[in-house]
């Protein structure tokens, strides 16, 4: 896959417009009585990072008919969820860290963090409520529910040296491909797209989320904090195995298969530089990043039903970006 020589300002070309009017109304929407709670909603607003999950939604839209209102609506809709789940992945991962700046729980604690995040699906449901159609209230309810049920399996496997290929794609398809998924969905759907249309959006959409998270996983082993932009190593130290420490853990020689699973069952300390030695040796970096791409593949083959465009060549640009990405 070539390298990207276009960034994600250019690829968001097509719904800039879009993009502006989405973060307008999602920083309208919290705005609160209360100095401490407006406080809170200004830090995470440092948060936004590739808003890659609003994108998804506008570019679909754009791609099989126009953004409406109702889009714009939605895409502040998604980012709400989405920074829920992050402000609450930071409490789950002891995070310190994210964009560079401190965490919420580190900033304010994890009650504060819990509340907050909590505070953003409410608003989120709340704005949603207000649209004609009660059609996406039913589908974000649904995929929030399939990513709290994702995030309950992967703590459920904490410390287990067993997690197979299975259950971690099935993690990952819940926590962060369900999102990506309905983003894509909802942006063809509202936007008056063919039901096949909305489908095969759907597909690009979980495909694309299901690279993402494998190049994070990834990330979090190799990745340049300064550039990733948030605490790194926590998956192993946390006792989560991931596609790349699970291929080691198969593939290694059995001294290292054994000093791996003392390291995911909390027997053993490991240092990271040890752990990509093992990784390296087992080739189970190239072997996530290979996963990582035959899932992009995936989803530029739904692709396939939508008329060419700008935004449809965003949409290729922004899978192909997943595996190419350094943060």
């Amino acid at each position: 896959m070539n390298s990207p020589t276009l960034s994600l300002v250019d690829l968001y070309a097509p719904i800039r417009r879009d993009l502006v009017i989405a973060q307008r109304i999602f920083d309208d929407e919290l705005v609160s009585e209360l100095l401490i709670v407006n406080g809170l909603c200004e830090h995470i607003q440092s948060y936004r990072g590739k808003m890659l999950r609003p994108a998804l939604l506008l570019l679909s839209a754009q791609a099989t008919g126009e953004v409406s209102s109702t889009h714009h609506t939605l895409a502040a809709v998604v980012e709400m969820v989405h920074m829920a789940t992050l402000v609450h992945d930071d409490v789950l991962d002891e995070a310190d860290e994210r964009r560079r700046l401190p965490t919420v729980c580190a900033r304010a604690g994890n009650v504060t963090a819990v509340l907050l995040g909590d505070h953003l699906i409410s608003h989120a449901f709340h704005l949603c409520s207000g649209l004609d159609s009660q059609y996406a209230s039913r589908r974000i309810g649904a995929t929030t529910n399939t990513v709290c049920e994702g995030e309950l399996l992967q703590n459920h496997f904490r410390g287990n040296d067993r997690l197979g290929e299975a259950e971690y794609f099935d993690i990952t398809r819940r926590k962060t491909g369900a999102l990506a998924a309905v983003c894509c969905e909802l942006g063809a759907s509202y936007a008056g797209a063919e039901e096949s249309v909305v489908q095969a959006m759907y597909a690009y959409g979980m495909s694309a989320g299901v690279a993402f998270q494998i190049i994070d996983d990834v990330l979090d082993i190799v990745g340049d904090r300064r550039q990733v932009g948030k605490t790194l190593g926590r998956d192993l130290s946390l006792g989560m195995l991931t596609l790349p420490t699970i291929h080691c853990l198969s593939s290694a020689s059995p001294a290292t298969a054994l000093a791996l699973r003392a390291a995911v069952t909390g027997k053993e300390p490991y240092h990271p530089k040890q752990l990509r030695q093992w990784l390296d040796e087992a080739g189970s970096i190239e072997y996530a990043v290979s996963a990582a791409t035959s899932h992009v593949n995936d989803a530029l083959r739904q692709l396939d039903l939508v008329p060419v465009s700008d935004a449809r060549s965003s949409l290729v640009a922004m899978a192909e970006f997943i595996v190419e990405r350094h943060y």
